[in-house]
């Protein structure tokens, strides 16, 4: 599919600090795009660029083909941005919240009413339309800040930390509501710190530190970078046999005892291993030609925060 978001050789800098530092990546129209770092590595910076409320220092950035630098207000109708820190006004009712950003984005007040009540049932909120937005839980506010960004039916939402601060339950509907978007259409950009929840609805994900842009790609692309793989191997017997071949063996970094329940009463050794898949074939091979029982043979998946750790060693803010 063709990118929707584009970024080329990106650069922010305040001063003597660079925020971010010449990262580009695309993102394909209908994807779900994680934004993954610590606080301060930059993902906000970068959305703030892509969203025109900043200016880079170089390079350049695209939405839906507009330039953030020379086309913002191109940019602006097709994005709908719910910052980290969201404002709400408590001295409105919830549908006038969203009847003035409609207004904002000249939605004709003929269309506001409707417009209104389905985003209120987007986000399960029309049973809280006449109610106070400071009566509103802090999850609510942040549903509610949600729809506000579909408003003008944006093709592209850019969602800064959309999860922080709420607890499990909301945090499920947030991730609920995120997937029925996606199912609608839209492209979503969305940064968090939150690994688990990046790994559970994501088709790419980009991992960066201290302005760098370390890694981007599918789930399995990222686990193919890891320099070093973890093997797991169980045998019937002759651990020391097995122990003294595999710690000889080109790429092996370590062997330890992995007496697991996986190995039904037998024995088994946690294999660290740096090669690719010939690599492991050929681990495996020399194993059983040495006439080892073996009885089990797997690589042991790694999840996001696995990647990310590896990943970002060493980058030094």
């Amino acid at each position: 599919m063709a990118a929707i978001v584009e970024i080329k050789n990106l650069t922010k800098r305040y001063g003597r600090l660079t925020a971010v530092r010449d990262v580009s990546l695309s993102v394909e129209e209908g994807s779900v795009f994680g934004f993954v770092g610590p606080n301060g590595a930059g993902k906000t910076t970068t959305m703030r660029i892509l969203t025109t409320l900043l200016r880079p220092t170089s390079g350049e950035a695209w939405v839906g083909g507009c330039s953030v630098i020379k086309d913002p207000r191109g940019v602006r109708r097709q994005v709908g941005y719910m910052p980290d820190f969201f404002g709400v006004y408590n001295d409105m009712l919830v549908w006038e919240y969203l009847d003035f950003f409609a207004a904002c984005y000249d939605v004709p007040q003929s269309k506001r009413p409707a417009l209104i009540d389905d985003l209120l049932a987007l986000v399960d909120l029309g049973h809280r339309r006449n109610d106070p937005l400071n009566s509103l839980s802090r999850g609510m506010k942040q549903r509610l800040c949600l729809a506000r960004t579909l408003a003008h039916d944006p093709a592209v939402l850019i969602l800064d930390e959309p999860a922080s601060g709420l607890d499990p339950r909301a945090r499920i509907e947030i991730r609920e509501l995120l997937r029925e978007l996606q199912a609608m259409g839209k492209t979503i950009f969305f940064s968090s710190h939150i690994l688990s929840e990046v790994e559970e609805i994501c088709t790419a994900i980009g991992v960066i530190e201290a302005g760098q842009l370390v890694a981007c790609g599918t789930l399995e692309e990222l686990r193919a970078l890891r320099p070093v793989r973890v093997l797991r191997i169980g045998l019937l017997g002759r651990l020391d046999e097995a122990r003294a071949l595999l710690v000889s063996l080109d790429g092996v970094q370590e062997v330890v005892d992995d007496p697991g329940p996986a190995w039904n009463g037998g024995l088994g050794l946690r294999v660290s291993f740096r090669g690719d898949d010939e690599a492991v074939s050929g681990l495996l091979a020399q194993v059983v030609a040495a006439g080892l029982p073996v009885i089990s043979f797997t690589e042991e998946t790694a999840d996001l925060e696995d990647v990310f750790m590896q990943v970002t060693r060493g980058i030094v803010s």
